[in-house]
């Protein structure tokens, strides 16, 4: 996940910005599950966008994710079904459009297949700790 940021107050990000900017990511396409929007890369589901569209769900590692809510308990947290799993929650309205964007990228990696990051360098490559 990228590093967190401290600032004054974020600059309120939709879930318009959610679908926009994951949908400019490479082979991304969005589709409807669990009667909500899901972004995937090669059939694999990197952000998810649940209930009232004010947070979003997106992977992460469980290391990485302890240690961001732990320090963003505002910004970040583990809803109860996901936390066996590699995923996070995030508030948008905790976040500018700028750090949105890293955030969507870097789950992006960690679902996208190797010939992806490959084809893509600018987008960097999936943390692996």
């Amino acid at each position: 996940m990228p590093k967190t940021r401290s600032r004054g107050r974020a600059a309120h990000v939709t879930s318009d910005d959610v679908r926009r900017i994951a949908l400019a990511l490479p082979d991304t396409v969005e589709k409807i599950a669990w009667s909500m929007p899901t972004f995937r890369v090669s059939g694999k589901m990197f952000v998810t966008v649940p209930d009232d569209e004010t947070s979003i769900a997106v992977r992460c590692p469980k290391v990485e994710r302890d240690e961001l809510v732990l320090a963003e308990p505002a910004k970040f947290w583990v809803a109860a079904h996901e936390a066996g799993s590699a995923w996070v929650r995030v508030r948008l309205a905790e976040l500018d459009e700028e750090e949105l964007t890293d955030i969507l990228a870097d789950s992006w990696r960690q679902a996208a297949p190797p010939r992806l990051l490959e084809a893509h360098p600018e987008l960097g490559v999936p943390d692996t700790e």
